[in-house]
């Protein structure tokens, strides 16, 4: 095949070196570039030659490749997952610093600058440790950490329902009953430092100390006492009182308002026969106030039959005589005026004529025509 290109060594015109094989590739000389690399696409798998080498040996990709390849791409501003890069300033430089900045100086005012409202105190801690009090206003503080603010209310008054809901209270009286109280207090903060740091749950120590006070009050009165008007606010000021004491011994901070009784009622197993009874007990309360009522009354007329009595006997010593026989006509008068007798004591008459019965027997025509 003369004339014609193999694709394996020159074509069999050309001129071939003496002691060569046909077909053998030449040696390379000086002025002989280095072989290229055959034309055609590359296997993407096996990294690229260097300066028209060989290609290096072929080898399976990695998972780090894989991941390289993909950074490399994202901070070269290609696409894929990852986090946008931010612009630059128009001098070139980032702005990363002026947002860090910027962010510094809102947490540095936010942690220093503190608005307490008129209702409000704030406890100051240095590291934890108390510092201060600082009152309604406008305050400054060394940033956090180094220093906190705390700000409550301690003016509002906190109310705290016992028991909370439907619950069932029952507390002993002091004649052996039991009643179911429900109760109302009303508290507020004196101190906020000895409220914070004197006790570990002041909220819960109030309910407690209530409760106690409560049931010292209760035992001290009886059942009907308790439940009634006068007896229940007698309770309600010794409860305060017991309370104020027992929180200012604890220097806990807190002021006592008030303290309101809600509910007295007997315990619910036993309300029925318990209305029973009051009822029974009203209806005696009823009776004894009859008696008392209609004993007054014999009572006035006994006295007032003795202040006559005493007029009488006054007269009787002036005129014993005449005083005598008025009295003994006035009596006679009294006695047969509630008989149906009629006595007559003139001379030639009939002792006896019973007129009553004859007006009684005879028909009122009778009468009328007798007449």
């Amino acid at each position: 095949m003369a004339g014609k290109k193999s694709p394996w060594g020159r074509g069999s015109g050309d001129d071939t070196a003496e002691g060569e094989a046909p077909g053998a590739p030449p040696e390379p000389t000086a002025d002989t570039p280095p072989p290229r690399a055959p034309e055609g696409p590359r296997n993407p798998w096996v990294p690229p030659s260097r300066e028209g080498g060989p290609e290096a040996p072929r080898r399976s990709a990695g998972i780090e490749d894989i991941f390289k390849a993909r950074n490399a791409r994202n901070r070269g501003g290609g696409g894929g997952g990852g986090f946008p890069r931010l612009p630059d300033r128009p001098d070139g430089k980032s702005w990363f610093p002026l947002i860090l900045a910027g962010i510094a100086a809102v947490w540095f005012f936010l942690s220093t600058v503190h608005q307490v409202g008129p209702k409000e105190e704030g406890i100051v801690t240095t590291f934890g440790k108390y510092s201060r009090t600082i009152r309604p206003g406008v305050s400054m503080t060394l940033p956090w950490p180094i220093e906190a603010v705390t700000i409550t209310d301690v003016t509002s008054i906190r109310r705290d329902s016992i028991p909370e809901g439907d619950v069932e209270k029952l507390m002993l009286t002091g004649d052996q009953n039991l009643v179911d109280l429900s109760y109302l207090v009303r508290w507020n903060i004196k101190d906020l430092k000895l409220y914070t740091f004197q006790i570990a749950e002041p909220d819960d120590t109030v309910k407690e100390v209530a409760e106690a006070a409560m049931r010292a009050s209760v035992a001290e009165v009886s059942l009907t006492e308790a439940m009634g008007g006068s007896g229940r606010s007698q309770i309600e000021q010794n409860v305060r009182t017991r309370m104020q004491a027992i929180l200012d011994a604890y220097r806990s901070g807190v002021m006592v308002q008030g303290v309101e009784i809600k509910k007295a009622d007997p315990p619910e197993k036993v309300i029925d026969s318990f209305k029973d009874v009051l009822a029974a007990q009203q209806d005696a309360q009823s009776k004894i106030n009859q008696a008392q009522a209609w004993a007054q009354q014999l009572t006035a007329r006994a006295g007032g039959e003795a202040a006559a009595f005493d007029k009488v006997y006054a007269q009787y010593k002036l005129a014993p005589e005449v005083t005598r026989r008025r009295m003994y006509y006035e009596t006679m008068e009294r006695v047969l005026s509630q008989t149906d007798k009629t006595i007559v004591e003139s001379p030639g008459v009939q002792t006896y004529l019973p007129l009553p019965e004859v007006k009684r027997s005879t028909p009122p025509a009778t009468t009328e025509a007798g007449r």
